[in-house]
């Protein structure tokens, strides 16, 4: 199995909350780094589930960003709360 490449632009989309209105919307992001630890780090939980983040044509779900996040190759810092 290849490397994950967590260089790569990405973009983030956030579920809807049908209970209330949010302010965070569809994200473009640098690296995928970046995106998977917005994702983890600072979505609320029930935006986190149902979230997507897109990276070279590929979908990846809440299941797929936090084995990402959790991974030992992940290049940044994690915050001590996730």
């Amino acid at each position: 199995m290849p490397a994950f490449d967590y260089s790569a632009p990405a973009d983030l989309y956030p579920a809807r909350n049908r209970f209330r209105k949010s302010p965070l919307r569809y994200m473009r992001f640098d690296t995928v780094a970046e995106a998977l630890r917005f994702a983890m780090e600072e979505l609320p939980a029930e935006q986190l589930n149902g979230a997507i983040v897109e990276v070279e044509e590929e979908r990846l779900e809440a299941a797929a960003i936090g084995a990402l996040y959790r991974s030992a190759d992940f290049p940044l810092t994690r915050s001590a709360a996730a």
